[in-house]
């Protein structure tokens, strides 16, 4: 070791023995075990950040030493201040002191601790199928009808409150079985994603299903995996997120003898530890009621919210008036009775039910696929999704190395043959592979020359030091020295520690060449060094291997982007490696290195103010990033959705865990480790990236459905609040019959009333018909549009009142034409039909808008085209006929009666008995008209841009980036070339 090197590690030893002493000190004037640990942490974390400026392994001896007695140190403390008094804490440390470490259990053990125990599983709260019912019925638009049911009661009506009660559970018998549907379906979906433990049963080491670990056994604590179970260290250091249970940012540090707990992720180092508590004995399962928190609602969940508001308020308005127009012209007790009922009716009951249905239907859609969602909104953010941040190595690439026969060596000597001896000492070549590095180096070594050697020590991988090492003693000739393999510059900044700048320099020549050489071709290195008998590190050589882009990648990113989602390159590997497979993929080629993104603060760990500003122009240029850290990862997703792009995420590791988490849409690929599924919204159970654009049209196509769904309940709710509006004050029946009615051949032998109003039940009927046939919507055929999908409420409502006044001014003509068919050289007459009693009048309102509710929304589920582009699914055509035949009949058959006062009458009870046909031929010619001045409202929108209809998702480039790429690009190339 250098001059050099040997002052730096005294000064550094010295800034470590400051912080032992510092946290000693300050641990020692306080009563608190709490306060003792948070002065540890802060002293581990300081050590952390020294070790990371220097990589070399005699350094990380010296500081894990100094660190390791730091941690006694503290320990003894912690004992030492402990208050006699307290007696709880005292006997906890006793506990630990006499804690049994296990050497792994049999199968017998473990049975018997199982049936002791019990599964290692946290107590599930299930909701009770009853009260998922009963929920049903205390919502807030359910209230409305026990309100109204109220009111119907309150003036003694109570057929109408007999019929409110029966809309009212047969709703909540609806939404029931929709939502327990969902709810199994997704639960379903769940228990394919149950984490794994790998346990020590029989001597040997397996994985099993996490619920059957059991108190005492041996599981192996590695990067990447989540804990299983309150767990003890038996022996060695790891970093284990806890974020999930304490809140803190930082990774904490554990050593030997310290807790493990179940809910959190192990982020650096492996070790073995035995199982202490298991499910509902863990702190996780003790305090997992008060982790869960408070579900805050979804970015749809608030749109719903926006939507039903709206119409409630324009319903009540509306109804108020009417409300106070009937008291005045009738009586307060009718006018009630009636505005009661049209606002429950025209308020959308089952909005919630059918959108969740579609959700549910389509995740299911999505695992046929080989995608499982985890949280159903998050199908939503998918649709809008603009830009995916995609990892190379297994998701554009098939992550099956190959090792090649090119090897550059640098000591005499060496060989592919012996290279690859030395890689596999650094890794547990004794046990299954560990990695893809593993899995390439065990499967080409010699196996039978590894006989005679002897590991002592080892140091797995993790995302910091990005090496593995291995400390080995030939048993026949009792040499030992240690061995290391990892990426080439990082083995070379360690040789070249403690080297000669002379030998420094010849070695970085030769090792930089040769990478930069097969990195043009795509073919990766694997950098090789071992120690001489002076303790020196050499490097031996390169180990040459191909990890090809796979056969559908390409193909996969230019639809992609045809779909309007732009595909950047996030990965740790080489920069020269990522610019060839960005060629080889299409997906261009101005690739920066990590040099110049931002960082979080060293100190608190936030991200930089002004993110966006200070680096949105390189991340929206960049057609992707090399030689990445998991902070630059989560700082450049951060960043695009600070910019406003709905921005996805794939990864594998723990390292990927962050950005996940914080992606609109986190995508856990094929093989992802623990912390990677458990931070996604979405796990890909096949390979590759062709899963994720499969999705992207599914789930747009699950939005269509959706916005259709919307538009056409907007517009029967508008329409039907505002035909009884106007029609309560446009037309008095009364004023319509003849002269002489009572002595007018064929005329009702009673007089019409003054205001037009419906009966309670036929308004029912129409909400329950067209509501309960609906949810058929989640299987009708949609087409995905080609960019991303955003919600445009003015749009939306625009849209729909487009459709709702058609809707509504022709039933409005219709009852005008109805209540003036007496008159005299009226139509209906010359067409034979003539004169209506009021009862016909009523059952033609009522097939009318029944009809028109669903023909509307034939005309919605097209979106922008006309309704004959796209067929609908089977399953609602059929709920259709359903439901118009349904309605038709009721309409035709309706026996001579007078519900709420109401003359009313079928249509089939008397002449003209064709009445209903031409109702129908009325409805499909409006229908038409309809369609038409739809298609038509959208072509004003797009060419004036409305509501800024035609700014999508899509990833457009400001004039600032454009810039910033005729600056830097050139530049940028060019330097990192010549580097």
């Amino acid at each position: 070791m250098s001059e050099n090197n040997k002052n730096d590690n005294v000064a550094m030893a010295e800034e470590v023995s400051i912080n032992v002493d510092s946290a000693a000190t300050i641990s020692a004037t306080r009563n608190n075990s709490r306060i003792i640990n948070v002065n540890v942490k802060r002293a581990n974390s300081s050590t952390n950040n020294i070790l990371a400026k220097r990589k070399d392994s005699d350094t990380i001896q010296v500081f894990r030493k100094l660190t390791g007695d730091m941690k006694d140190l503290a320990r003894n403390i912690e004992v030492a201040t402990l208050p006699v008094e307290d007696k709880a804490l005292v006997d906890d440390v006793e506990v630990q002191d006499s804690f049994v470490f296990s050497h792994g259990l049999t199968d017998a053990e473990a049975a018997v601790l199982l049936e002791k125990w019990g599964r290692n599983e946290l107590p599930e709260k299930i909701v009770p199928k009853w009260y998922i019912f009963v929920s049903q019925l205390w919502q807030p638009m359910p209230i409305m009808i026990w309100v109204a049911a109220f009111v119907e009661a309150g003036i003694e009506n109570y057929i109408d409150m007999a019929i409110l009660l029966f809309i009212q559970f047969a709703n909540a018998s609806i939404g029931y079985y929709e939502i327990t549907k969902a709810g199994d379906a997704v639960a379903a979906l769940k228990k394919s994603l149950k984490p794994e433990a790998t346990v020590k049963r029989n001597g040997a080491w397996k994985k099993i299903d996490a619920a059957f670990v059991v108190p005492g056994d041996l599981v192996l604590l590695a990067s990447g995996s989540a804990i299983p179970a309150d767990s003890r260290v038996n022996e060695g250091e790891i970093e284990v997120d806890e974020a999930a249970l304490t809140g803190e940012s930082l990774p904490v540090t554990k050593f030997q003898s310290s807790n493990c707990l179940m809910g959190s992720t192990v982020v650096r180092g492996e070790v073995e530890g035995t199982v202490e508590f298991t499910g509902a004995n863990t702190f996780f399962g003790k305090t997992a009621s008060l982790l869960g928190g408070t579900t805050e609602a979804s970015n749809f969940q608030k749109l719903l919210i926006q939507i039903v508001t709206v119409l409630v308020v324009v319903s009540s308005v509306l109804c108020l008036i009417v409300l106070i127009y009937i008291s005045i012209l009738s009586s307060f007790k009718e006018g009630l009775s009636f505005a009661v009922v049209l606002m429950v009716a025209s308020i959308p009951m089952a909005i919630e039910i059918v959108t969740t249905t579609t959700l549910a239907l389509g995740s299911k859609e999505l695992v046929h696929h080989g995608a499982i969602v985890s949280r159903l909104a998050a199908i939503e953010d998918l649709a809008g999704m603009s830009i995916l941040c995609s990892d190379k190595t297994g998701t554009l690439t098939m992550n099956k190395m190959e090792i090649q026969e090119e090897t550059p060596v640098y000591k005499e000597g060496e060989s592919q043959y012996t290279l690859l001896r030395y890689a596999a000492m650094a890794a547990k070549w004794k046990e299954p592979p560990r990695d893809a590095l593993d899995t390439l180096t065990l499967g080409s070594v010699d196996m039978a020359s590894l006989e005679d050697v002897e590991q002592s020590a080892y140091m797995p991988f993790d995302p910091i030091v990005k090496r593995t090492e291995g400390t080995v003693r030939i048993i026949t000739t009792s040499e030992s020295f240690k061995t290391t393999k990892g990426a080439p510059h990082v083995i070379l900044n360690l040789v070249n520690a403690s080297c000669t700048e002379e030998e420094s320099n010849r070695i970085s020549e030769m090792v930089e060449n040769d990478v930069h050489s097969l990195g043009l071709r795509g073919i990766r290195s694997l950098a090789v060094a071992k120690t001489n008998e002076r303790g020196v590190w050499e490097f031996l050589g390169l180990l040459t291997f191909l990890d090809p882009p796979r056969p559908d990648t390409k193909q996969t990113i230019e639809d992609a982007n045809k779909y309007g989602v732009a595909v950047k390159m996030i990965t740790g590997d080489h920069l020269l490696i990522a610019r060839e497979t960005a060629r080889v993929l299409g997906m261009g080629n101005y690739i920066k290195s990590a040099q110049g993104l931002p960082l979080l603060d060293a100190t608190t760990k936030q991200k930089p103010e002004n993110l966006s500003r200070d680096y949105g122009d390189m991340c929206l240029a960049a057609d992707g990033f090399a030689q990445v850290y998991p902070e630059h990862k989560y700082l450049i997703v951060e960043c695009l959705r600070e910019l406003g792009y709905k921005t996805g995420m794939t990864g594998d590791g723990v390292n990927d865990a962050p950005a996940l988490k914080r992606a609109d849409v986190g995508v856990a690929v094929h093989g992802a480790t623990d912390a990677a599924r458990a931070a996604a919204d979405i796990v890909l159970t096949e390979p590759g990236l062709s899963t994720i654009v499969h999705g992207i049209l599914i789930s747009r196509r699950i939005f269509v459905r959706i916005r259709n769904f919307l538009t056409y309940r907007i517009a029967a709710s508008l329409q039907l609040v505002v035909f009884f509006f106007i029609a309560v004050f446009a037309f008095k029946p009364s004023d319509y019959m003849p002269d002489d009615w009572e002595n007018t051949r064929g005329f009702d032998t009673e007089a019409w009333p003054d205001y037009f109003h419906m009966p309670v039940l036929m308004l029912m009927l129409i909400t329950l018909l067209n509501d309960g046939t609906l949810i058929a919507i989640g299987y009708d055929n949609a087409v995905a549009r080609d960019t991303p999908e955003k919600w445009n409420l003015p749009v939306l409502f625009f849209v729909s009142s487009v459709l709702a006044l058609i809707a509504m001014a022709s039933s409005l003509l219709l009852l005008g034409l109805s209540l003036t068919s007496w008159q005299r050289g009226h139509i209906y007459q010359g067409w034979g039909l003539g004169g209506l009693s009021y009862g016909q009048v009523i059952s033609s309102i009522y097939l009318k808008v029944s009809i028109s509710d669903f023909l509307t929304l034939f005309s919605a589920r097209t979106g922008e085209n006309f309704f004959w582009t796209s067929f609908p699914a089977p399953i609602l055509l059929g709920a259709g006929c359903m439901a118009l035949g349904a309605s038709t009949i009721i309409a035709c058959t309706w026996p001579q009666s007078s519900p709420d006062g109401i003359y009313t009458l079928g249509l089939g009870r008397r002449k003209p008995y064709a009445l209903a046909f031409y109702i129908w031929v009325y409805c499909i010619v409006w229908w038409v008209i309809q369609d038409f001045c739809k298609v038509g409202a959208f072509w004003l929108i797009k060419k004036y841009n409305w509501f800024n209809f035609n700014d999508t998702g899509k990833l457009v480039l400001p004039s600032s980036t454009v810039k910033y790429i005729e600056l830097h690009k050139d530049d940028d190339l060019n330097a990192e070339n010549k580097h």
